[in-house]
């Protein structure tokens, strides 16, 4: 196509697009990106929305089909669709209508390669934008390329992919964070000349692989390599800003002639070399590890599935809270990235896309210019009216290409998302593939290789596979005694025996298993109704047989008179699941517990711990909850409940309902009888064996103060632990400079432990204590 519309030119039958904004080729499909919007709904869901010639629109439901909500959700990750509605159920768009009569075959990589009137040719309203519920598993090892570059002319060029190539010295570190910048364009990698290169370009690329910053480098031997190497120059240069978080967000720069080895003439290939996060860094020289002393972040994430994503979350006032989705977008989501040590935002997520916070909201209307080092430094409204935990932002870090997933596997399943775990490990000088034992083999286990694999979180842990066939010259076993945090970067670093393999039962039928998900639930325990329902009964010893059965008394029970009294400390419990899917039991029906004294079916064996602390930690009364009957008790608007206990029903909690125990049922207390008169912590933890795997076991922990006089009890300052800051206070006994920080939120800190001080967690998890002074922000 010539004349004044544009120019389009196909190059060795590759998409590479040389055109002028508003021009279209007849020989290939326009370039497009699509995103689900709307009103309530979840992430997988939404109105289909379309990014054609710099502007998003929407698509209309007329001749719309089951076959083009599969090639829509396909090309945004997800492995196919569940269903497609008409008519705005997801809410009116705004601006073009860019599809209509759109006619799917269901094979097609991109919406656009579909029949339709063509780009903006339509006689529909905003009424009849469609919208699509797509699978909720994730394709996997999918990412998204966005990769049309602009100028202020409307010049647009794509470039297939870009790359950091490491000279040969460098090629087997990992990460690799230094070497020449290469564009793939008509299916052959090419440089860029350096002429026009600047630090912020460097900046941008060394944040789409996941590093959140640039340092100087020793041009040299770059310059004696590019003189001896033939060179393939890109024939146009690249103009950033520096705050973009993908080079499709850069201007095009100028053009350059090409004149194969004389291209570039004053000038070489351009060379990058990155900062690595923390967890990412390959070692810290020795006098600096000892003198460096890790500041806490004010920001984490929570509720991610993958390394590197999740709600955005930020401390202020000693306390952990959310941030308002309002004005959230990607450079908000980069400065977020980059602080934490990742490079900048794959996407800005909106609508609490990773699970509802808890606690207060304490940011809205964040603007930022992209180059603040913290969230905290940009400009913001404290007042958050209107915003709800349904609008938590979130966000999807780029992270450095570490090759975890290269040394692990899952094999003989169903699915990619399950099967046996087979680990690449070295034996007799040979790389070789072999299973896990599964001895002690449990759900961290599980999680941490979900995540290696970037396959979400661990729906179940196996410990006997023999269903699955898996690799016959992969039964022997190379890895036993696997102990997990959770929260390592790869099997690897869990605590393991090494070259000594200890596994009794052996590999085979026996070997460990795992299967994967993509959304999990959260249970977070409403604090404020176990502080207001808390009191104290004494009731007769005869009257509790039930109790006594279940074991919710304490053991000296088991001995006293008949006739005595035991005094209870009551509550009411509120057990909500914050989490993107069902929290659901791992046993099956067939294996519950009927339980006569109540009634009905117990479907988990410990659900909770009810226990009454000493101010250092240790147990002075345990009110065991051996087991729960789960159901929905009640469910936000809108949500209907799934799960009763009634009739052999189906148990569980529902996303967006709760579970609750009231204070007048058996074994919804802690035996006291024997406790002196003091000041105590009561706690009560959930899921404590990690049974069922959740997005975030942090906030599983609730500790309540509590003083005790004999007659009276008072239970106040009740708080999930991982919102608020270490109750302790620090030597100067200043409570508002000492922080609470959890394993979670640590992962930059693993490889570097020997910096700060280590404790135990109340759940078995290492638990970081450290203190900062942060008294701008927190007198905010």
């Amino acid at each position: 196509m010539s004349g004044p519309l544009g120019t389009c030119c196909l190059l060795s039958g590759l998409l590479c697009i040389l055109v002028l904004r508003g021009a279209r080729s007849n020989s290939a499909p326009p370039v497009i990106q699509l995103r689900l919007a709307g009103e309530k709904r979840k992430h997988y869901e939404g109105r289909v929305e379309v990014l054609y010639n710099g502007e998003w629109g929407t698509v209309c439901d007329d001749d719309f089909s089951l076959y083009a909500a599969h090639v829509v959700c396909r090309e945004l990750g997800y492995m196919d669709a569940q269903a497609w509605y008409p008519s705005a159920k997801y809410g009116k768009g705004e601006g073009r209508i860019w599809l209509d009569n759109v006619h799917c075959s269901g094979s097609e990589k991109s919406l656009a390669q579909c029949e339709s009137n063509g780009f903006g040719v339509s006689d529909c309203k905003h009424s009849e934008d469609v919208g699509v519920v797509c699978s909720t598993k994730r394709i996997p090892g999918f990412k998204f390329i966005r990769n049309q570059i602009h100028n202020d002319q409307g010049l647009t060029v794509q470039v297939e992919d870009v790359r950091i190539r490491a000279t040969y010295s460098h090629r087997k570190r990992v990460p690799i964070t230094e070497g020449f910048v290469e564009v793939k364009d008509g299916g052959k990698w090419r440089q860029i000349c350096s002429e026009d290169w600047t630090e912020m370009n460097s900046r941008v690329i060394c944040g789409m692989y996941g590093f959140p910053g640039v340092k100087r480098f020793n041009v040299r031997p770059y310059k004696l390599l590019a003189q001896r190497r033939k060179k393939n120059y890109w024939g146009f240069g690249v103009n950033c800003a520096g705050n973009e978080a993908d080079l499709s967000d850069c201007k095009l720069g100028r053009e350059i002639k090409l004149k194969g080895n004389s291209t570039c003439g004053r000038g070489m290939p351009a060379v990058i070399s990155c900062v690595p996060g923390r967890a990412f860094a390959p070692s810290v020289s020795i006098g600096f590890r000892k003198a460096y002393r890790v500041e806490q972040p004010l920001v984490r994430l929570r509720g991610g599935a993958m390394l590197g994503e999740g709600r955005v979350e930020v401390l202020r006032n000693g306390e952990w809270g959310t941030v308002c989705d309002d004005n959230w977008n990607i450079r908000a989501a980069t400065v977020v990235c980059r602080e934490l040590g990742f490079g900048s935002a794959k996407e800005a997520l909106s609508g609490a896309k990773m699970g509802q916070g808890i606690g207060p909201v304490h940011m809205n209307e964040v603007e930022c210019s992209g180059f603040e080092k913290s969230l905290t430094e940009c400009s913001f409204n404290l007042e958050s009216l209107g915003c709800s935990h349904e609008e938590d932002a979130a966000v999807k870090c780029n992270i450095p290409a570490m090759g975890f997933n290269k040394k692990l596997r899952l094999s003989g399943g169903r699915n990619p998302y399950e099967g046996r775990v087979e680990v690449l490990a070295e034996r007799n000088g040979l790389l070789t593939w072999g299973s896990v034992c599964s001895d002690s083999w449990g759900t961290m286990e599980a999680m941490v290789v979900c995540r290696q694999l970037g396959l979400g979180f661990a729906s179940h842990a196996f410990q006997e596979t023999w269903y699955w066939q898996g690799d016959p010259s992969s039964d022997a076993v190379v890895m036993s005694g696997v102990r997990c945090s959770g929260t390592e970067l790869s099997l690897d670093q869990c605590l393991h025996h090494g070259s000594h393999i200890d596994c009794p039962k052996g590999g085979g039928r026996f070997a460990a298993g795992v299967s994967c998900t993509l959304t999990a639930p959260d249970l977070v325990l409403n604090a404020p109704v176990v502080e207001q329902t808390t009191y104290l009964e004494d009731r007769p010893l005869y009257a509790l047989q039930c109790a006594m059965e279940e074991n919710c008394l304490s053991s000296a029970a088991s001995k006293a008179d008949p006739t005595s009294y035991r005094r209870l400390l009551r509550f009411s419990s509120q057990i909500h699941n914050n989490g993107l899917s069902d929290f659901q039991p791992r046993a099956a029906h067939h294996s519950w517990t009927w339980h006569e004294c109540h009634r009905h079916y117990h479907s988990m064996e410990v659900f909770t711990h009810y226990d009454l602390l000493s101010l250092n930690g240790t147990k002075v009364a345990e009110g065991h909850k051996a087991s729960f009957c789960l159901e929905d008790t009640q469910c936000d608007e809108g949500i209907q409940k799934r799960y009763e206990c009634a009739n052999f029903g189906s148990q569980g909690i529902t996303v967006g309902c709760w579970d609750t125990y009231r204070h007048d049922i058996d074994c919804q207390w802690v035996d006291i009888t024997d406790v002196k008169p003091g000041d105590y912590i009561f706690q009560v933890v959930i899921n404590p064996n990690y049974e069922v795997a959740e997005s975030d076991y942090t906030n599983n922990v609730m500790k309540c103060q509590t003083r005790y006089d004999g007659h009276r009890i008072w239970t106040y300052n009740c708080h999930i632990e991982n919102i608020r800051s270490f109750d302790g206070s620090n030597q100067n006994g200043d409570k508002k400079n000492s922080f609470f920080v959890d394993i979670n939120a640590s992962i930059q800190y693993l490889r570097h432990k020997e910096t700060i001080h280590l404790q135990k967690h109340p759940l078995g998890n290492q638990t970081f204590f450290l203190m900062v002074n942060k008294a701008a922000w927190m007198s905010m």
